[in-house]
């Protein structure tokens, strides 16, 4: 079975909206992906959710090809954001996959735009295409981001953006598509088991000279519940910043 794109979704207590993330990915992914759903110990009925989504593939017109590239793992107990993409890449990487997608299951980013991330990507030198919710002026505004994360990741991203050779404008998305050209050759075990490790990747293909490209994307908040520790994760960006600064 060919595969060009790998997909993994992190999913922690994302019972009420994993179903709706699946089925927003586009026809023309599912004929050349895989999606691999990680349950990270969640204590609601996620695993549920992603069994009633694939009984319910039984009416859906390409459900068969869905259920062959569909799969789910589930660690037991939380390992935490950074453990669960290190598995996602290191998964993305053995499928022999040109490239690697993460999209988060509580449906805050935009799965329907995957093929739109996953063609840019292909067509420009960068090694990885990360979505922006700044981009477009007033987005985040107007797609009810918390007053305290648009400043703190503006200012955050101001910061970085001195200290870092490429400027981007939302350096803390998560919705990020990579080259496994890219990923094959970053020592993943080197890695935060925290939310750091998105920035890290990005540090990472900065410091090698690597091109990043970003896209806009809608920002979508429903008053959902984030796993985020803000202040403890500002201030562990702030000392990257500073290590790369005295570098």
């Amino acid at each position: 079975m060919p595969v060009d794109y790998f997909i993994f979704i992190p999913a922690y207590n994302v019972a009420n909206t994993l179903a709706s993330v699946l089925q927003k990915i586009p026809e023309s992914v599912w004929n050349r992906a895989i999606a691999l759903v990680i349950d990270d110990g969640s204590v609601d009925d996620t695993r549920g959710a992603f069994e009633d989504y694939v009984e319910g593939l039984d009416n859906d017109p390409i459900g068969t090809i869905k259920k062959s590239r569909l799969r789910y793992m589930r660690f037991e107990q939380n390992h935490g954001y950074g453990s669960v993409v290190k598995k996602g890449v290191s998964e993305g990487l053995r499928s022999g996959a040109a490239y690697v997608a993460c999209l988060h299951g509580d449906g805050q980013y935009p799965a329907e735009m995957l093929q739109d991330f996953f063609d840019h990507l292909q067509s420009n030198e960068a090694v990885l295409v990360q979505g922006s919710r700044h981009l477009n002026r007033g987005g985040a505004k107007a797609g009810n981001m918390p007053l305290y994360k648009r400043l703190g990741g503006t200012v955050l991203t101001s910061i970085e953006n001195v200290a870092f050779k490429q400027k981007l404008t939302d350096r803390h998305s998560g919705f990020i598509v990579y080259s496994t050209d890219f990923l094959k050759k970053v020592n993943l075990e080197k890695l935060s088991p925290s939310f750091d490790i998105d920035l890290e990747l990005i540090s990472i293909a900065d410091a090698r000279g690597l091109k990043l490209a970003e896209l806009p994307i809608p920002t979508r908040y429903a008053g959902e519940k984030s796993n985020l520790k803000v202040v403890p994760y500002g201030l562990r960006v702030l000392r990257q910043v500073f290590r790369r600064l005295v570098a």
